[in-house]
């Protein structure tokens, strides 16, 4: 459905810190700059972090959350603590299991350093 998603920052070179650490843990490669902004690629999409073009200063999404898929819950929790020990600050929750109308999930959510609400996310296998 979707071919990026693009969250504004106001300090390229922290944003990259944070984002190459993070989603290493993911497996994505570090990220590529390009003028103001910076292009994470994957076979699934693009993650980018930009500068705002209009020379404001980036803000967040109130109610916005972006979410990155994990293939375990240790995977979610090694992100969450990438996260952390690269300037990001824990959010809602702790991370563990939430059980809802889509079944079992495992959710670590963060704000990055610009204050942009951000998720790893790990379905776990339905119990047969």
């Amino acid at each position: 459905m979707f071919s990026h998603i693009m969250v504004g920052t106001n300090d390229l070179d922290r944003a990259k810190s944070f984002y190459d650490a993070l989603l290493g843990t993911l497996g994505v490669p570090a990220g590529v700059v390009d003028r103001h902004r910076i292009f994470w690629r994957t076979p699934s999409g693009v993650f980018s972090a930009s500068l705002p073009i209009d020379g404001q200063s980036a803000t967040l999404g109130n109610g916005s959350t972006i979410g990155f898929t994990c293939q375990s819950a240790e995977q979610a929790d090694a992100w969450h603590a990438a996260g952390l020990a690269h300037g990001g600050t824990t959010c809602e929750e702790p991370p563990g299991v939430r059980e809802g109308a889509v079944g079992k999930l495992y959710l670590a959510y963060l704000r990055d350093p610009d204050g942009n609400k951000i998720c790893a996310l790990y379905r776990l296998p339905r119990a047969s």
